[in-house]
């Protein structure tokens, strides 16, 4: 499968897990799938922003991928503001539909990934952000089924809360990775630039 085909897949796979994943989250109030889900349409956004800046050349790649930086955080704001709303009274969601949705998203999440592994060093930024997006999902996505196993032990909104938390985190971290390799590239001579 060709970079372009793979990353087409991806984003439609994430746009498909967002509207699971978020009309779930608000049904049982759960900070980290609302977090997660709206991961997973900034992952839809950024997908399709690769796949229109493909056959750009490299310094224009690079660009888009500075800008892409700045779209993995909106997750991360999106999160900090429900954990704030959340925050003063933690109900926990429903443990049950909290892991199996995390495990839903897991396996999207793993899928993606393991289309995005062969393509992770082309084209610079753009597939990094592709590649690292999925790699950040799947481990939330662990963690968001521990939540619910560990909520349905013992019943808090805490855990869905400190995950919620961690998701923010990791796309903060996510987009200074993209961010670095976006500024690597756009470093670059204009001689060693490949269109």
């Amino acid at each position: 499968m060709s970079l372009p085909q793979a990353v087409r897949l991806v984003a439609f796979l994430n746009l498909a897990y967002f509207a699971v994943e978020f009309s779930v989250g608000l049904a049982i109030g759960s900070v980290s799938l609302f977090a997660d889900s709206i991961d997973f349409l900034e992952d839809a956004a950024v997908n399709f922003l690769v796949l229109i800046a493909l056959g750009w050349s490299l310094r224009r790649r690079a660009m888009v991928g500075m800008a892409l930086a700045g779209v993995l955080l909106i997750p991360a704001l999106a999160t900090l503001w429900m954990a704030w709303q959340k925050f003063a009274v933690p109900a926990p969601p429903a443990p049950l539909l909290l892991a199996a949705t995390g495990l839903g998203a897991l396996a999207v999440n793993l899928y993606c990934a393991g289309i995005l592994v062969r393509h992770r060093g082309d084209s610079g930024s753009l597939s990094k952000a592709a590649f690292v997006t999925a790699r950040n999902d799947a481990v939330a996505n662990l963690a968001i089924i521990g939540a619910g196993i560990v909520t349905a032990v013992h019943p808090s909104g805490w855990p869905d809360l400190v995950v919620g938390a961690g998701i923010a985190m990791l796309n903060a971290d996510a987009a200074w990775e993209v961010y670095r390799a976006a500024r690597t590239e756009r470093r670059t001579p204009p001689a060693s630039i490949v269109p």
